[in-house]
C-alpha cells in the first residue's frame, strides 16, 4: 500500500468540480474563524537549547521509540522533583 500523493498533486480541478461547492452565505462567513495553523500556545512552553548527552543515554532513549524526547524530559523532571524535595527538607 503506497501513497497516492503524486496522483493527488497531478489532479487539475475542473469547472464541473466547482459546481459541487455550495454558495457561501453571509451567515457562513459570519461564523468563519481564521485558523493560523500550528500548535496552540502552551501555558508552560519548553525552552529550546543545545545540550550534549553521552551516546549511551541518547541510544537508550531513542531505542524506546517515538516520543523518546518527552520520556527523557519526564525522567529529568522526576529527578528535579526528588532532589528539590530533598534540598527543601535539609
Amino acid at each position: 500500500m503506497g501513497s497516492d500523493l503524486q496522483r493527488v498533486d497531478a489532479h487539475q480541478v475542473g469547472a464541473a468540480e466547482y459546481d459541487e461547492l455550495p454558495e457561501l452565505t453571509d451567515e457562513m462567513l459570519a461564523r468563519a474563524r481564521v485558523n493560523r495553523g500550528g500548535r496552540p500556545k502552551s501555558a508552560a512552553p519548553k525552552v529550546l537549547l543545545s545540550v550534549r548527552y553521552s551516546p549511551e543515554v541518547v541510544e537508550y532513549f531513542r531505542s524506546t521509540g517515538e516520543g523518546w524526547q518527552a520520556r527523557m524530559d519526564a525522567v529529568l523532571k522526576e529527578h528535579v522533583l526528588l532532589h528539590r524535595n530533598r534540598r527543601a527538607a535539609s
